[in-house]
């Protein structure tokens, strides 16, 4: 069981490393955000590999590195409900979602339609996180046009910012997913480890 926990402990630790220098490694977008170099894709691989409880707090650690990284955000919010609700949802509950990716091979198995599942529901937990503080809290800041429409609601305006870029970043993660799934199979299943 030690072997096995110091296991734990160093792939996650590389691989989140690997995803905090990924995360840094960013393409701006025309109208706002930016689509990383897969770097959600660690974290997904390591709840494949080690289940649901360690992809979460792998996950949960990789959040708080993320929330550090942007910290200045926080200082936009007025008040401590706001402040909370960007630690929060823009961050804990956002990030530690990836986590859950995994939850979907029991139905699916253990299978690439598994990992690009998985990837795609934990994606939308993430975007629905973005999309509420985008109305509630970013909202103030809603330009009067975006993407060539006029802005009245701070809902669609959070839509279509976080949706912008969401789905830039969902299409490239799971693109580069089915790309090394079949290379890292025995990997991300753990099958090297000799069951």
């Amino acid at each position: 069981m030690q072997n096995k926990m110091v296991r734990y402990l160093t792939e996650s630790a590389v691989f989140i490393a690997i995803a905090t220098v990924l995360s840094i490694l960013k393409i701006d977008l025309p109208f706002g955000g930016g689509v990383t170099v897969v770097s959600m894709l660690p974290i997904v691989l390591i709840s494949h590999r080690w289940g649901v409880k360690w992809g979460l707090l792998t996950a949960f650690v990789y959040s708080l590195i993320q929330l550090l990284l942007g910290l200045d955000n926080v200082g936009y919010a007025k008040t401590f409900a706001t402040a909370a609700g960007v630690v929060l949802l823009d961050y804990v509950v956002a990030y530690t979602a990836i986590g859950l990716s995994a939850m979907l091979e029991k139905p699916f198995g253990k299978t690439r339609i598994a990992l690009a599942a998985g990837i795609a529901v934990t994606f939308c937990i993430r975007f629905l996180c973005h999309l509420v503080t985008g109305a509630w809290i970013w909202g103030e800041w809603m330009p009067e046009t975006f993407m060539n429409m006029t802005m009245t609601n701070p809902w669609i305006y959070s839509f279509l910012y976080n949706g912008w870029y969401m789905l830039a970043e969902l299409i490239v993660t799971e693109i580069v997913a089915m790309l090394i799934y079949q290379p890292l199979k025995k990997y991300i299943h753990g099958d090297d480890l000799g069951k």
